[in-house]
Formats: C-alpha cells, structure tokens, sequence
C-alpha cells in the first residue's frame, strides 16, 4: 500500500516497507522514507519546518531527515481522508548513538543559532512570561470557582489546598524571568536556536532513527537543557546528581552558558510546569484510569515538594555555577533550605 502510493505521488520506487515505531515507511537501498500521517498543522508551519531542516542537513548533522518533496513539487500530499508527508533519511537502518548527550545537544544548538530563514509560526523566543501568565491565570481561575465548594473527590481537595503554593512558586518564576531579561544582556548564544517543544532523555533515544522535525520549535536554548533536566530529576530524584553533572559538563564542553542563560534555565526549572500539567490534564480527561493515574501522580508531586524546593535550592552549586561572579541572584527564601 506505501509501496504503491509513494510510487504514484513521488515516483519513488522503493523496495520494502519498514515499520519503526510509530512510523511506517518504505526503505530503498540506504535511503528511508517515512510516511507521517495525519499532519495537523498548517501549511506555513510545515515550510518552517521544512526549511529549517535543510538548514540543519546542510550544516552537517547526519541525523536529521528531509522533507521529500511530491511529483508536483508540494511538501504535503493526500493519504487516503488525511494530509502526509514523506521524511527521507539517508544512511540505512542503524541506530544512531546518542552517548555524550549534552555535547551533542550543544551541536545541534550551534547548528540552529545560524539559521538565518525567518521563523514566525514556529517561535517562542521571548514569549515565556506571557505563555505563563496565561497558564496560571486560567488555573487560578478554576481554583477561584471551586474554592467554596465541598471537593468532589480527592483530586479536587489536594488540588483546592495546594494550589496557592504552586502559584507562589509560578509567580517566583515569572518575576525570575522578567528581572532576567531586565538585569542581563544577551549574548551571542541568546537569540533563538533549533528547539525542543519538550526535550528529555528519550527524544534522541535508543528506538530513534532520526531527530524527528515535528519535535522542533525556535526558542532559546535553555529550554531544551532545562526540560531534559527536570525529566532526569523526576526520572529518579534520589540519584540524578551525577548524570547532570555529565551533562552539563558535556554541553559546555562545546557551549559555555552566559549568566542570561542560566538564568532563563532557572526560571524554567523554578516553574512547577510538572503541577500544571498534572492539573491541566485531569480536567480535559474522559478516562477514569487515566484520573486515576494522575490522582496518585498529583499524591506524589505533594509528598516530594519538599524535595523539589531542596532540588530547587541546590541546582546551580550542583553544576557549579559561579553565581558571584556572574552576578546571578538566587531566590532568598530557598538559600535557607539546603
């Protein structure tokens, strides 16, 4: 069936189909094609993408697909009732090593910081405070609804009694970040690279034959550092230590932070994204189970704030950031805690 539809729409004539994953596709000699289907976004976000993955190939990153253009040059095509693309990659079915992770992402950061294609769509270079102002004023506004009710359930009743706390803790983030771009100026690495819209370990795992393009935005870099940082603490919060010390040590073996970096990663980290999500997800939910999931995973965010506020306090001494003499402030009601 791919065999046939890609013969028909881009004169590709391939010799098996593969499945990798989530994704089907057809392999011819060295070269894979990868159908991606349905492909919900626009047509303006998907040239960006297509632009900025020449970008990237064309800058040497080996592990990054293209987008193949259909027999009448159009990027997306009709799939049976849903819109598709064709990814190409070159250089067969093995396994990408990722060992070194923080070096590598800095590599891919410095390829995308020279860009030069206007993003537009893709873009969320300074647009964090507003995101999460927005983000908390929506949640403030379903607490507000409900605080003189009786809970329905325990969700409710954890969430009604710990939600003043994380809104503290947001609005800590959201003034860290606003003093940040106030106080500090931007370097050469500050203006906006290839990004993750979440990046963690697994992106670039083990099961990934290529850095996939509908994973990407254009941010600063932090994001991706910060994100992958609170996955691995999450990941086991007992024993991350020294896996982001590699990291970080990895990252500026190729890229050294400016105090403007760290302070954007900060900001991130100080976010409780993590609550958010859980909370955000709970009430957009049909699924019992899935309810239920969440209901023990808020349980354990509650149990483990202590934790993360130790996290929280620790990071930049973990990482050995010399926060005096880059002038780096910290957020005083955490200096007592570790």
């Amino acid at each position: 069936m791919i065999q046939e539809w890609l013969e028909h729409h881009y004169g590709i004539k391939a010799e098996e189909e593969i499945s990798i994953g989530h994704y089907s596709g057809c392999k011819r000699g060295d070269q894979l094609y990868f159908l991606i289907h349905p492909v919900k976004q626009e047509q303006e976000v998907i040239n960006e993408l297509n632009a900025i993955s020449a970008h990237l190939v064309t800058t040497g990153d080996r592990n990054v697909p293209i987008f193949y253009p259909a027999k009448n040059g159009e990027i997306l095509s009709q799939w049976k009732d849903e819109k598709a693309c064709v990814l190409a990659l070159n250089g067969g079915m093995k396994r990408r090593s990722y060992a070194q992770l923080g070096r590598k992402l800095a590599k891919f950061h410095q390829r995308g910081l020279t860009l030069t294609v206007p993003i537009e769509k893709l873009s969320r270079l300074g647009q964090w405070k507003d995101i999460w102002v927005k983000r908390l004023e929506q949640m403030e506004k379903v607490w507000l609804s409900m605080i003189y009710q009786y809970p329905e359930n325990e969700f409710e009743r954890l969430f009604l009694e710990s939600f003043p706390y994380y809104c503290g803790l947001a609005e800590n983030a959201i003034q860290y970040l606003v003093d940040t771009e106030l106080d500090e100026a931007p370097t050469s690495i500050d203006h906006g690279t290839v990004a993750h819209e979440r990046f963690s370990e697994g992106t670039w795992g083990e099961a990934s034959l290529f850095k996939n393009p509908f994973d990407w935005i254009l941010d600063h870099l932090s994001r991706d550092i910060a994100e992958w940082t609170r996955e691995r603490y999450f990941h086991n919060s007992q024993t991350y230590q020294p896996e982001l010390r590699q990291f970080f040590s990895e990252y500026q073996s190729k890229t050294r932070l400016s105090p403007f970096s760290w302070r954007l990663l900060y900001a991130r980290l100080l976010f409780p994204l993590h609550y958010f999500e859980c909370v955000e997800e709970y009430y957009v939910s049909n699924s019992e189970q899935t309810k239920h999931t969440l209901d023990d995973r808020l349980q354990k965010i509650l149990n483990h704030s202590s934790e993360y506020e130790q996290f929280l306090a620790s990071f930049y001494g973990l990482v050995e950031v010399p926060i005096r003499t880059m002038k780096i402030p910290e957020i005083d009601w955490l200096k007592g805690i570790y």
